[in-house]
Order: C-alpha cells, then sequence, then structure tokens
C-alpha cells in the first residue's frame, strides 16, 4: 500500500459526523474544507475555531477552512465527502458535479434512502457521476465520540480497492480505525436500516422494558435487517460486520443517537413533531421506516418490527398496544444465513 500524500479534501455539510471527519482528515495533515450554506456556522469556525451548532466544544484545526462557496470548495478537491441530509443529497451534488475534477472522488457519509426512487446515496454518486469512483463510509460513529478522540472505528465501502485503501490511509489515527469492505451495497443499506431499530430500542426503554427484551429486539431486528437487504442484493456476511451489527448495537444503546432519542420522546408521550423539535437535527429512520415499510409489502418480505413501528408512528396507534405485539410475530429459526454444511 503505497504512502498516501497530503490531498485536497472537501466536506460538503456542516453537520457533527461531517465536522469529525473533517477534523481527522485535519489533523492528519490534509488541506481540508468544509462547506455549508450558514454564514453565521462558518464565521464561527473561521473565528472561534468550533462548530457549536452541532459539535460544541470541540476545537477545530487549523488547516480546516470553512467555506460558503461550493464552486471554489470542491473545484480543485481529490475527494468529496457529502454529509448533508439524504432529501439533500441529490440537490447537493446535482449542483456540484459541475465544478468537480475529473479525478475527484466522490464518498457518502449520509445514512439514508431517497424517497420515491429507493436508492441509496451511493446509487444517486454513480448516476449523477459516473466517470468518478463512488465510496460510503458507515459503522457505529457517533460523532462526539470520534470529536472527543474516543476509540472508534468505521467502514470504508467501494468497489474501487484504491480508493478504499486511499481512505483508509487519510482517516486512520490511533484513536479511529478504518476497514473495508467491497460491498458497498450491503454496509449502506446496514447504515440506512438500523435508524429504524434504534427508534424501537428508544421507545422500548421509554416504556421501561427489560435488558432481557431490549437484547431480543436488537438481535431480531438484526435478523429482520438482513432478511431485507439480502433479499435486494446485499451480502448476509456484511451485517456481522462494524456496518451490521457493531453499527446496529450502538445506535441501539446510546442517547447519543438522534434515532434512539426520538423512539425515546414517543415513548414518553411526545408527538412525532415534539420529539424532532426537541432533538434539533435530522433522524434519518422516520423516513427510512416509511420507505422499507411500502418496499417490504410490495416485496413480500417478512418485518415485523417494522410494521408495528409504521403502526405506531404513521397510523397514531397506541404506543402500549403496539409495544407488546412488536415480538409477537411468526416463530422463526434464530440465524436464518447459515455457511454451506453448517
Amino acid at each position: 500500500m503505497t504512502q498516501l500524500t497530503s490531498s485536497k479534501v472537501t466536506v460538503l455539510g456542516g453537520g457533527s459526523f461531517g465536522t469529525a471527519i473533517a477534523n481527522i482528515a485535519a489533523m492528519n495533515h490534509h488541506q481540508v474544507t468544509l462547506w455549508m450554506r450558514s454564514e453565521k456556522q462558518a464565521n464561527d469556525i473561521l473565528h472561534n475555531r468550533q462548530n457549536s451548532r452541532y459539535l460544541p466544544g470541540y476545537i477545530l484545526l487549523d488547516n480546516l477552512a470553512p467555506s460558503l462557496d461550493l464552486k471554489a470548495a470542491v473545484c480543485e478537491a481529490d475527494y468529496v465527502f457529502v454529509a448533508v441530509p439524504s432529501k439533500a443529497f441529490r440537490a447537493v451534488v446535482e449542483e456540484t458535479i459541475q465544478y468537480l475534477p475529473a479525478n475527484a472522488r466522490l464518498i457518502s457519509l449520509t445514512k439514508g434512502i431517497e424517497p420515491h426512487s429507493f436508492k441509496l446515496m451511493s446509487q444517486i454518486l454513480h448516476d449523477l457521476a459516473p466517470a468518478h469512483e463512488v465510496g460510503v463510509i458507515s459503522g457505529p460513529n457517533l460523532a462526539k465520540e470520534i470529536a472527543d478522540n474516543q476509540i472508534s472505528a468505521t467502514v470504508i465501502a467501494s468497489y474501487s480497492q484504491p480508493l478504499r485503501q486511499e481512505v483508509q490511509q487519510m482517516l486512520s489515527c490511533p484513536s479511529f480505525r478504518v476497514y473495508g469492505n467491497p460491498d458497498i451495497y450491503g454496509v449502506e443499506m446496514a447504515g440506512a436500516l438500523k435508524n429504524i431499530y434504534a427508534i424501537i430500542t428508544g421507545l422500548a426503554a421509554a416504556l421501561g422494558m427489560a435488558e432481557n427484551t431490549r437484547g431480543a429486539i436488537i438481535t431480531r431486528s438484526l435478523a429482520e435487517m438482513s432478511r431485507f437487504a439480502v433479499r435486494l442484493g446485499a451480502n448476509p456476511m456484511t451485517f456481522l460486520g462494524l456496518a451490521g451489527v457493531g453499527d446496529l448495537i450502538v445506535t441501539c444503546s446510546s442517547q447519543l443517537s438522534r434515532n434512539y432519542r426520538v423512539g425515546y420522546y414517543i415513548g414518553e408521550g411526545l408527538t412525532l413533531k415534539q420529539a424532532i423539535k426537541k432533538i434539533g437535527e435530522t433522524a434519518e429512520g422516520i423516513n427510512t421506516l416509511r420507505m422499507v415499510n411500502e418496499k417490504a409489502e410490495e416485496m413480500g418480505i417478512y418485518m415485523p418490527l417494522v410494521k408495528g413501528l409504521y403502526a405506531i408512528i404513521y397510523q397514531d396507534m397506541p404506543v402500549k398496544e403496539i409495544a407488546g405485539r412488536l415480538m409477537s410475530g411468526d416463530l422463526a429459526e434464530d440465524v436464518e444465513f447459515m455457511s454451506a454444511g453448517m
């Protein structure tokens, strides 16, 4: 593996995870530009070296420069990381591609599914920028812990082995380990689906369910999400790695998870609108839930946890009535995907 020299890195989106990744690249001596639309946020980073809105209390390095000018931010970039919410992803990429250098590599940091098309973010990148190499970062990545230099790990998925290796070198440091995986679809689908189950476990915690119950919900969530993704073409083994079970456990257990907190507040009696307002950031699992429920019904995929949560969120069914049904589906095998001969 050849050593990656200092590169020009651009991160699109000034949220917590994008900022954390930008700061790691800066720490590894790359020239980093963090693009955002908010002038107030850019001035905060420029003058106070903090993203006080999304990552307060963490100092950003001097070689990380904020920018409000999209063209200037990407026109010389070697790598462009896209870290905007899924609902804005296509529009931002469409606006960006006209300014991209021919050799720029595109990496998504966004976990979600596009409404109507049911496309993942990497598929949008492939569609809009077919001449560019594409990758996805996903895993148990709570931004505040990464910014605090807590030991963390993630996955870079891409069909391109050189791109995987380049991103591994760019972002690896003593507190942040980057692993590679060629199953870009499985890695990205896992990252989108786990948000649904984080809402469920947050809801269960608010209702005072026991640890055994929560353990069962998380385990059955893994079976359900992998069953769905494999039907759509993912490798089942991906779900045993960081992007699958690793991300699922963290997101379903931590109050730092936006989706977990949405579920918790709904379990306490707040409406969906009130819960989202209280969090103040996008909880991707809400929109993903609706799309996955529709796709599962269309394809005849058995997903009782998704179906139950959908009834609570979108059909105004009583939380306590549905919560008791979440684990009451058909009896099934514990492990659905076994290697031949086992």
